[in-house]
């Protein structure tokens, strides 16, 4: 059942909070409008952009739902007006019993972005934890007002659910500063390219793991995961618990027409890398059939330098799975954020640099999604090594541009039969798109690893600087 406290209400038709004024719609597609009236009775939907009319048929349960045709983008405010004819009226305008306008909308590109807190992390920071920059980017906000964003609350639920609370609000100081800040920077660069509207769906849970955005009949077929959840009487979920993101924020936003999908998760899954890839997979797949887009894009973030404990490489793996798993999903890539801390954040988890993260989702959305090919969007991925004696050459993919720094490199490793890994000196072989790597302490190498650790920041590039991946030569 819908409940009336989530809709906007006109007479007896209801709609979803998300569909409101100042909300921005994906351009040029049948974008979908559902929501709930009398039952059985006719919806009629007339735009401000053009002359058609739109027709839905309530259910026995008075649900609704149609698409709409949207035109190319602009600044132009546009509105939607829908009306409710009873049962067995027709289709004549002149005998609705209601009618709801919906104004204030813009016409852009919308994505839907969602993780745990470092996607939740606004520009205002959280506490001890400031966004660099903040400062001046909120301040300057107000000059943005194509960009708007709408922050799905917290809301878990057993079962899935048909309504969640969340109102679109336009980019201003007293508004940004609430706005994801990932998002935020990933919205204007898009903003600024393409010289359109860009609309945020923020959908984010501090803490999340992987299963909470996964379904319960998914979920059931894992050994490691419990279904059999009880409400908690205080109405306050644990961020841990399965299931519950998909089932309360998730589903209700099915319906809604987006781009694409940014994917900001991985710190509460570092330990059980061996299960991540394979279900960071069975999520995308999930979700591309929720939304009816089998090739909707989705862009993941590498979880950042973090010290987890144990033995030091817990993170990597991670990293190592989600990375696996970009590879063998359509339509998906990974950004690299290994570059993106500082020293003193080893122990911070939600690193300052969030306006480079952004940056680099609107870099590979804008290359992969819109086209734009002359915009890189990767930095180095290994692909071979070769020894020549006491050294190792290293091969990469996205070296048309070679390597930097000539000197200096950090972050390299090298191991021998006896598995142990020593600090290694690497360079750039001039001309031969390489990197060389060797240490004393290893007269015969048979593997190397790059910023395989929790935390170590590495310093090689490629073009444009974008950094070069962590990597491991090895399977140990």
């Amino acid at each position: 059942m819908f409940s009336a406290g989530a809709f906007q209400m006109s007479a007896e038709i209801r709609l979803p909070e998300i569909i409101g004024d100042g909300m921005v719609m994906q351009r040029q597609a049948s974008v979908n409008i559902w929501g709930e009236a009398t039952e059985n009775a006719t919806i009629i939907i007339s735009t401000s952009w053009n002359d058609r009319t739109y027709t839905a048929e309530c259910d026995a349960d008075g649900h609704w739902i149609t698409g709409i045709d949207t035109p190319e983008a602009g600044m132009t405010p546009q509105s939607i007006t829908i009306s409710e004819i009873p049962a067995g009226a027709g289709h004549s305008l002149k005998k609705a019993v209601s009618s709801v306008s919906v104004g204030n909308i813009l016409i852009g590109e919308v994505w839907f972005c969602s993780g745990q807190s470092n996607m939740e992390m606004p520009l205002d920071g959280f506490w001890d934890c400031p966004v660099e920059g903040s400062a001046e980017e909120i301040a300057m906000s107000g000059r943005m007002k194509g960009i708007r964003m709408v922050n799905i609350p917290k809301t878990g639920a057993v079962v899935p659910q048909e309504r969640v609370s969340g109102k679109w609000v336009v980019s201003s100081p007293e508004n940004t500063r609430w706005f994801s800040a990932t998002a935020y920077y990933f919205a204007r660069m898009l903003h600024d390219v393409l010289g359109i509207p860009v609309g945020i769906i923020n959908c984010s849970w501090g803490g999340s793991a992987i299963e909470g955005w996964l379904p319960e009949n998914i979920l059931s077929d894992y050994d490691d995961i419990d279904c059999d959840l009880q409400v908690p009487e205080d109405g306050n979920w644990q961020a841990s618990t399965p299931m519950i993101m998909f089932n309360g924020m998730l589903h209700p936003l099915r319906h809604y027409t987006v781009k694409g999908i940014c994917w900001y998760q991985g710190e509460s899954n570092v330990g059980r890398h061996g299960t991540y890839s394979d279900r960071l997979q069975t999520m995308v797949s999930t979700w591309r059939n929720l939304w009816g887009q089998e090739n909707l894009p989705f862009y993941i973030v590498e979880i950042a330098p973090y010290r987890y404990g144990g033995d030091g490489t817990a993170g990597a793996r991670l990293r190592e799975a989600q990375f696996r798993a970009s590879r063998m999903i359509p339509d998906c890539g990974i950004v690299c954020t290994n570059d993106l801390v500082y020293p003193y954040e080893s122990d911070q988890i939600h690193p300052c640099r969030k306006e480079e993260v952004g940056k680099r989702l609107a870099y590979m959305a804008l290359n992969r999604t819109y086209g734009f090919s002359d915009i890189d969007c990767e930095g180095p991925v290994f692909r071979e090594m070769r020894t020549e004696g006491d050294e190792v050459l290293l091969y990469f993919d996205n070296d048309r541009a070679g390597f930097s720094p000539w000197n200096g490199i950090e972050g390299f490793e090298i191991a021998g039969e006896d598995r142990v890994f020593h600090p290694a000196s690497a360079s750039i072989m001039p001309g031969k798109k390489c990197v060389k790597v060797r240490s004393d302490e290893v007269k015969a190498p048979v593997a190397v690893r790059y910023c395989f650790k929790d935390f170590c920041p590495g310093n090689l590039t490629g073009a444009r600087n974008l950094p070069a991946y962590p990597f491991r030569t090895d399977d140990w």
